[in-house]
């Protein structure tokens, strides 16, 4: 007989015994608080986590490359590739990701995608040569590919609408802050450590991952589908990947620029190609035909506008402060991470400002504010103290991570439920494309301005290019104010308050 209180079962038992720990019960101190274990914020933060790797990734290992290229016997500029061929596998392969959450059941593929990634994290940290690096990249990329996406897709089929903002706040403050902790997190372990705990460190994260969404995420029913468009998804694959492929060729020239310039000119081909298949076809791999809901189309379409500047700012700030004031990259990236906890703070204003403001003000707002202060930042001069540098970076943080939780908010709730993984396939291409275009947008301006000055890398040209990037942003307001007056009143409250 057992005593009271247990389980003949030792597995059982040593599960009891786990959640007992997590909730802080037992003789423990607690590893997780209490709030946490609630469905609101616990599936919003293990996916957050996968969206910080993915994110992390993305730039982790630029301020490693001289170091990682030595020891693989090869030059930084040839080790580039290995940033391209990531960005190139999550183009290919994020169109197919709403098919197989639907087919598979998104909880499954969520999984698997992280298997993916840590599988192709082991072999960059044991890759020998430049091909396996930039094959073991391309792999991680792949898993990448579908934890993002599908992990978004998870969150508008958990969530009630009134609910959906506050879990893609948990879920995009992570994401936000990747990128700016991934150039400080990588030159810290390579300098201190080893460039292989670059990647090593993913395993640990993605295993204890896979454990959390085995027991904390619901199970979401497979979708009906249709069989895959094949034809569909070697013509978008072909368009994303060519066009982030060559727009990356070109801002950071691992290949002669020509070779970006054609790729780029074949994805716009292919994309030309995709947009006639998809108008014949019944059930394409990416549905345009979600872009006419307006609510949706246009929240897409503004929040990409914007995403194109913000996507210039990881590329030209940290490459100013030490070319233009003569920072090292360590003080750099201590004052680029300011940004960071911009996005943090956005937590605490985004849900009340929403219900105050409703989603087209608080839109229009943000995306003016996030102009302006990309325009300040070509006032920068090296007489300028620190603390202003602080101060508009910190701003800068908190008016992009505002317009991007709220446009992703705005966005899922304005769609069918049975539209949700290919919107959630949509946005992520999208997004993609879009940042790749910010870092070119950047690096053209500044080899046009160099033209005329001599030095591309001169104080002037960055602040041609912050100027440039925050007319671009202002694009996106009038985008915003077209939006419905009453668009995602259901998630936002604010109509509903206001009736009240």
């Amino acid at each position: 007989m057992s005593l009271p209180g247990t389980c003949l079962c030792p597995a059982r038992h040593l599960q009891h015994r786990a959640f007992a720990l997590l909730r802080g019960s037992g003789p423990f101190p607690l590893l997780l608080p209490r709030p946490a274990l609630d469905i609101m914020n616990t599936v919003p933060l293990i996916i957050a986590f996968a969206f910080f790797m993915e994110m992390m990734d993305s730039t982790v290992i630029a301020t490693s490359l001289p170091v990682i290229a030595a020891d693989l016997g090869t030059s930084p500029i040839a080790l580039k590739l290995a940033l391209t061929s990531y960005l190139v596998a999550l183009g290919v392969f994020i169109p197919v990701s709403g098919w197989m959450a639907d087919t598979f059941g998104a909880k499954r593929v969520f999984r698997l995608a992280i298997v993916v990634f840590v599988i192709g994290s082991i072999a960059c940290a044991f890759s020998n040569s430049l091909l396996t690096f930039v094959l073991s990249r391309f792999l991680q990329g792949m898993g990448g590919s579908m934890m993002v996406p599908v992990g978004r897709l998870i969150l508008v089929r958990t969530f009630r609408q009134k609910d959906l903002v506050h879990a893609m706040t948990l879920m995009t403050i992570p994401g936000l802050i990747g990128p700016m902790a991934g150039p400080p997190l990588g030159g810290f372990l390579t300098t201190y450590f080893s460039w292989h705990w670059i990647f090593l460190i993913n395993v640990p994260i993605g295993i204890a991952g896979i454990w959390l969404c085995g027991i904390f995420l619901p199970d979401i029913a497979r979708r009906p589908t249709s069989s895959l468009d094949w034809r569909g998804f070697l013509l978008s694959g072909t368009a994303a990947a060519g066009i982030v492929f060559g727009l990356s060729v070109v801002s950071l020239p691992a290949l002669p620029p020509v070779v970006g310039v054609v790729t780029t000119v074949a994805g716009l081909a292919a994309l030309a190609a995709y947009l006639v298949h998809a108008r014949a076809k019944d059930h394409p791999i990416l549905d345009l035909g979600l872009l006419r809901n307006r609510a949706f189309g246009l929240t897409l379409l503004g929040t990409n506008i914007f995403r194109v500047s913000s996507g210039a700012m990881p590329f030209l700030i940290p490459l100013m402060l030490q070319t233009g004031f003569g920072y090292n990259a360590f003080q750099s990236g201590l004052i680029t991470f300011t940004g960071a906890f911009g996005a943090i703070s956005m937590k605490f204003i985004v849900k009340r400002s929403l219900a105050a403001l409703g989603f087209r003000t608080a839109l229009v707002i943000a995306s003016l504010g996030g102009a302006l202060l990309t325009f300040a930042m070509a006032a920068f001069a090296p007489g300028t103290p620190v603390w202003i540098f602080v101060l508009v970076l910190y701003g800068a943080g908190l008016t992009r991570s505002f317009l991007f939780t709220s446009s992703n908010g705005l966005m899922f709730t304005s769609i069918a439920d049975d539209e949700a993984s290919q919107a959630t396939a949509l946005s992520s291409v999208f997004q993609q494309v879009s940042l790749a275009l910010g870092v070119a947008l950047a690096g053209f301006v500044l080899e046009a301005s160099g033209w005329f000055s001599g030095d591309p890398l001169a104080l002037v040209n960055f602040h041609v290019a912050f100027a440039v990037t925050a007319a671009l942003a202002l694009v996106s307001v009038p985008v915003f104010a077209f939006l419905p007056a009453a668009a995602g009143q259901e998630a936002s409250g604010h109509g509903q308050r206001r009736e009240a």
